[in-house]
């Protein structure tokens, strides 16, 4: 059995990717790449129509550094995806190429969990204080919640990081995935303890279990402020400026719940991809999305925007 030091940085790894998958490839490179565009398109649109628009309120803001977070999620990840669908043998990764990509991915995951949990403090905010709402959610808050959000991320990605590519290689360098999922480089550690597998744990307490308790708090609070609104029209009118934010959360949780908190024994290389190609490509679409048709304020920049733009462009006679 061959021992891959985990100190030898010149090691590569042999991503397998979808070497299986002989009579699909082409089909889902096809479907994937137009998902990978849409995706990029619409958080891009996003993006750019919130930079644009002169008075930005804190969900606009919060929205817009999800847009940037999805930006760079998607490209860390599905370029490398799109090529395992074309490459027959696989595709090569360095050491550090590796575990520079688990860090990116790990890190902006968990940046994506901690502003979640910012984005609930400002719709509890909004709901339950609204006399103190412009001055609680202040641009300098804001702007430390969102730097708050990348730290803690950045910093939580590092430690697993670090104590995963500590550990000894021994079953093989090649890992049946399509990218460096934490799971799947676990599984060529060499040692049969549960060892390995408490950074992780760790890490699904810090990224996963807080924030969602947190977000949980926020809504338990929302829900006893609206209890005494008779109105079911202000009711519903409250309610709905969560359901964008509901949604992208049991996404979110719920994919990564799956991916993560289980034991290295339950671990199933051909299940995971799949699971894998589906909450890096499917989810990251459904995100513009969901906010575009739910959130009224999106909305109205998106239409301010495609105002501009029509007014901007020049009539030609004929």
């Amino acid at each position: 059995m061959q021992l891959i030091a985990s100190t030898d940085a010149t090691v590569e790894f042999l991503l397998l990717g979808f070497s299986e998958l002989l009579c699909l490839r082409v089909l889902l490179f096809l479907i994937f790449l137009i998902v990978h565009l849409v995706t990029l398109a619409g958080n891009v649109m996003i993006f750019v129509a919130v930079v644009m628009e002169p008075s930005r309120p804190p969900m606009l803001f919060f929205l817009c550094q999800l847009s940037v977070i999805e930006l760079c999620y998607i490209l860390v990840i599905v370029p490398k995806a799109l090529l395992s669908l074309i490459v027959v043998e696989g595709s090569t990764i360095s050491f550090i190429g590796c575990a520079a990509q688990m860090h990116l991915f790990v890190a902006l995951g968990g940046a994506e969990c901690f502003l979640l949990v910012a984005m609930s403090y400002d719709r509890y905010v909004a709901i339950c204080q609204p006399l103190h709402y412009a001055a609680v959610m202040s641009e300098g808050l804001c702007l430390r919640l969102a730097a708050a959000c990348c730290l803690g991320g950045f910093a939580v990605s590092l430690g697993l990081t670090v104590a995963v590519f500590r550990l000894p290689f021994c079953q093989s360098h090649r890992i049946n995935h399509f990218f460096c999922d934490v799971p799947a480089v676990l599984h060529l550690a060499c040692t049969q303890s549960y060892a390995p597998e408490l950074p992780l744990l760790a890490a699904c307490v810090l990224l996963l279990l807080l924030p969602f308790l947190l977000i949980l708090t926020s809504y338990v609070c929302i829900a006893a402020a609206l209890l005494p609104v008779t109105s079911s029209m202000g009711r519903g009118k409250a309610l709905s400026t969560c359901i964008s934010h509901l949604a992208i959360t049991l996404l979110h949780y719920g994919c990564a719940t799956f991916m993560y908190v289980r034991p290295k024994s339950s671990y199933s290389p051909a299940r995971d991809k799949m699971v894998s190609l589906v909450y890096t490509n499917i989810t990251p679409l459904l995100y513009p999305l969901i906010y575009s048709l739910r959130n009224k304020e999106i909305r109205g920049v998106l239409r301010k925007m495609l105002r501009r733009r029509t007014i901007a462009q020049p009539v030609s006679y004929t």
